[in-house]
């Protein structure tokens, strides 16, 4: 092999290794983002604290959802989630790992899921609890 050719693949080796690695620690570094609290406690089960939650396309971020266990709230962001990578879905210190985006986040006692993620696309979507948007549980998660 030419001593050029030499140079030229270890440089593609060497990007290579950079770009595998820039991209393996896109979920690191993860921000907080405020939590959105379902119904509060000793009060209301149809308050919602954290209604509207912004972030920033392409970054690494961790959302806590809370219920306070008033009622059964069944989470919904299906655009939200269709348009983010999910790194993990975590409840009581187990983690989940999916292949794809859940389709809903269901809380049938008081509890924390803790959804870590990376938004691939710009835009405001629309979070609610289903069966529960007249009574003002809904909110926005808008990616800038």
């Amino acid at each position: 092999m030419k001593p050029h050719h030499v140079a030229a693949a270890a440089i593609a080796v060497l990007v290579a290794g950079t770009l595998a690695t820039e991209a393996a620690d896109i979920a690191k570094g993860r921000k907080k983002l405020g939590e959105i609290v379902l119904g509060a406690a000793g009060g209301s089960d149809f308050a919602v604290e954290g209604k509207e939650i912004k972030m920033e396309g392409g970054k690494s971020y961790r959302l806590l959802i809370t219920s306070n266990g008033g009622k059964e709230y069944k989470f919904m962001a299906p655009e939200f989630f269709r348009n983010v990578w999910v790194n993990q879905i975590v409840i009581n210190n187990i983690e989940i790992h999916p292949y794809g985006a859940p389709h809903a986040l269901e809380f049938d006692v008081a509890g924390t899921v803790e959804f870590d993620f990376v938004p691939i696309r710009t835009g405001t979507y629309e979070w609610y609890i289903a069966g529960l948007q007249e009574q003002g549980m809904t909110g926005t998660l808008i990616v800038e």
